[in-house]
């Protein structure tokens, strides 16, 4: 009797906390039995992701136990949250935090920073940013990149955000917009502004070489202030000095400017613009994987449409641009510079990147965004038809939109080849990114018209190359859209569905997925994702956005709020 009830009285307690151990986990969401594409760029499987608080704690063939809420994706698709490279999301996140038409495509990061950031700033530079808003009006309550985005993560938007710190940032911090070379002292400065940056969780460095001021900027520049974010374990990703002409001279720039720093580099959307340097593609491959066999981390990003979107500012030389928008409206008010002007914009030359002349034809030039309201009415047209209904050439057309619009004037160029889009969708070290705002067809946004990467991008990636004409291999292609531009950002716990990381989440239908934005009609929403999860929250549901803004800031290596301090030497 006494040895049974010893045997019991242990027996008990050992037989409870068995149990305990024993009994099913529970998870607040199963996606439940769907093609697994886990980000790795391996074969699909059919299985489940649970998801507890904001992270994935199984995935798997059949998660054990139960869930409060139970998603079936039999049929579907599930794979991480796409990473939108170039996101130029910045102000319309301001406007609408849901970021509908990349919310649609399952993008659950917006990174941005090419060449501008949204920080640091100085008085002046606020002032002016405040004074050239467009459509969105909104002040200016934070100083630097990280105060940004800690608003946008407080204020409450849908997707994750991210930044590089913008090379022209920091150069107009500094020096302002004219053409001038840093003195030590300054250069000093704007490696420090970017060390901060680093510190606040940036990225990297991003730069845009075609662009006034940026223009400016030689390469030593570029070297000095890349190698602080090297330091820091970020990158330097560019919009480079030529994707035309110079295409191949700008790569091996970049290649430079990587090695020299330290910093791995990225192309920011790889093109090849203009006819005659279509068939470029093969050598700027060459360029890239010879620079990656010798150990250097050289990627790229691109879009997927034969046009690009930017500014009447590519359409003339940088030299007439230099102090800035007002300086700039000055100078075409003066009637000799518009005689040089129309000249240069005329001729061709390797000292700019004049995308007017690269498209061949004022034809080819599609006007989408006015400042002014009583410019709005030619929203849709083409350089050359507005040319023609004011009696004017184009360039003196370009010029008069620049001065009555006191904005740089929206506007689509038709540069790129279809086949070269294609195959650059096969690459596996391109990833992906818009170009564009995050915006929604309805409100504010309906006051300018924008390019069809806004609303598809991905989906279009996904449904027509992938899908349709075989251009990728949806196992890679997802890989490309989610790790593989996270381990190339240095961003920890995304990227890939695992146990332990945030639970960014999509479910598409690979039959189904559409894009459906034209450049006639661009602000139409993509089909064919049908739920995403950001941070473990449901922001669309059956296709349709939840209302739910559980976006975060997404920092860098150097972040010193990292358990080790951070990646700063």
């Amino acid at each position: 009797m006494i040895k049974r009830s010893i045997f019991a009285a242990v027996a008990a307690p050992l037989l409870v906390s068995s149990a305990i151990a024993q009994a099913p986990p529970a998870y607040d969401l199963l996606i439940d039995n769907g093609t697994i594409y886990d980000g790795m760029g391996g074969a699909a499987f059919t299985g489940d992701v649970a998801i507890k608080g904001d992270r994935i704690v199984y995935v798997g063939p059949e998660a054990p136990g139960t869930a409060k809420k139970t998603v079936d994706a039999t049929g579907m698709a599930v794979s991480p949250g796409f990473i939108n490279m170039l996101s130029w999301a910045v102000e319309s996140l301001i406007a609408d935090g849901r970021g509908l038409s990349d919310t649609t495509q399952g993008v659950t990061l917006e990174v941005f920073g090419e060449g501008n950031s949204m920080g640091p700033l100085n008085p002046e530079m606020k002032k002016l940013a405040v004074k050239r808003q467009d459509d969105i009006k909104y002040p200016i309550k934070w100083t630097t990149l990280g105060d940004y985005l800690t608003f946008l993560e407080k204020k409450g938007v849908t997707p994750n955000v991210a930044s590089f710190i913008g090379a022209t940032t920091v150069r107009v911090h500094e020096l302002g917009e004219k053409d001038v070379d840093p003195t030590p002292e300054q250069l000093d400065r704007m490696r420090a502004l970017v060390r901060d940056a680093m510190k606040e969780g940036a990225l990297g460095v991003g730069s845009s070489m075609i662009y006034a001021p940026a223009s400016y900027a030689e390469t030593p520049e570029l070297i000095a202030i890349t190698s602080e974010a090297g330091k820091c374990g970020g990158m330097y990703i560019s919009h480079m000095r030529s994707e035309g002409d110079r295409l191949v001279e700008a790569v091996d720039e970049l290649i430079t400017i990587s090695k020299e720093s330290g910093a791995p580099a990225e192309i920011y959307h790889l093109k090849q613009a203009g006819k005659d340097n279509w068939g470029k593609l093969d050598e700027v491959i060459k360029h890239v994987e010879a620079a990656r066999a010798n150990g250097q981390r050289i990627t790229a990003d691109m879009y997927t449409y034969t046009a690009g979107a930017t500014g009447l500012d590519a359409a003339m030389p940088t030299w007439v641009q230099s102090g800035g928008l007002e300086e700039w409206i000055k100078r075409l008010n003066d009637p000799k510079i518009r005689a040089r002007l129309i000249e240069e914009m005329r001729t061709p030359s390797k000292d700019w990147e004049n995308l007017l002349l690269g498209t061949g034809s004022p034809d080819k030039v599609l006007l989408i965004a006015f400042k002014n309201p009583k410019l709005k009415p030619l929203t849709g047209k083409t350089l050359a038809e507005v040319a023609r209904m004011r009696g004017k050439s184009p360039e003196e057309t370009a010029m008069d939109l620049v001065i009555e619009d006191g904005s740089r004037v929206g506007t689509v160029y038709f540069l790129m080849d279809e086949n070269n889009v294609r195959r650059q969708v096969g690459l596996p070290w391109v990833a992906f990114g818009s170009d564009a705002e995050s915006s929604a067809p309805e409100g504010v946004f309906l006051k300018s018209s924008t390019h069809p990467r806004a609303y598809g991008n991905f989906t279009r990636a996904l449904g027509k190359y992938a899908r349709d004409e075989n251009a990728a291999q949806l196992p890679d292609l997802i890989r490309r859209m989610t790790s593989f531009p996270a381990t190339n950002l240095g961003i920890k716990g995304r990227g890939v569905l695992r146990d332990g990381y945030y639970a960014d989440v999509v479910v598409f239908d690979p039959a189904k997925v559409q894009d459906h934005a034209t450049f006639e009609k661009p602000q139409q929403l993509s089909t064919g994702v049908r739920d995403v999860f950001v941070n473990g929250a449901q922001v669309l549901k059956d296709g349709k956005h939840t209302g739910a803004k559980p976006g975060r800031f997404v920092r860098g290596p150097g972040w010193t709020g990292w358990p080790n301090g951070g990646a700063c030497k």
